[in-house]
């Protein structure tokens, strides 16, 4: 039920990144029209771009994980059992729960520090601690996806073998 819940919030995760990539796709295009065409340029164009493509990257990250669409390298492991490729799934959800805590972790530490030393972009002052919050949010609900994964994958691998 719990991932059910984290299904749906890794689909709105989804749906707002691809909606800050449109967006971004639209400034672009303005940008290169006003700049090509009427000699006008949209100041900090590449600062928006850079902040929206790091957030809108860490957006589509839950819906990744929760559809186990990371890349998965079988060469050695395409001849092995079920059982033995369900446990290096389970190890691989373990590792991608711990690395992902810790992102979201190192975000949020990194978000304070900006607020508290009021970081901001060069040319537009946008502040930075809101590029950390919005990385670290979906890091922390890619977490939680892989670790229920690796855990549910436990009871699966329980249930088999008994």
């Amino acid at each position: 039920m719990f991932l059910n819940f984290l299904a749906h919030i890794a689909r709105l995760c989804s749906i707002l990144g691809g909606l800050l990539m449109t967006g971004l796709m639209l400034m672009t295009c303005y940008s290169l029209i006003s700049r090509n065409f009427f000699d006008t340029a949209l100041i900090g164009d590449f600062e928006l771009t850079g902040v929206g493509a790091g957030a809108a990257i860490a957006l589509f990250m839950p819906l990744c994980q929760l559809k186990k669409e990371n890349i998965i390298v079988d060469f050695f492991t395409s001849k092995c059992s079920r059982r033995v490729n369900e446990g290096l799934d389970r190890m691989g959800a373990l590792l991608m729960a711990v690395i992902f805590a810790l992102l979201s972790w190192r975000c949020g530490l990194a978000a304070i520090n900006a607020k508290e030393t009021l970081g901001a972009s060069m040319l537009l002052g946008f502040p930075d601690w809101i590029v950390f919050t919005s990385m670290c949010i979906p890091f922390g609900i890619t977490a939680l996806i892989a670790l229920m994964q690796a855990l549910s994958s436990m009871d699966h691998l329980d249930e088999a073998a008994a």
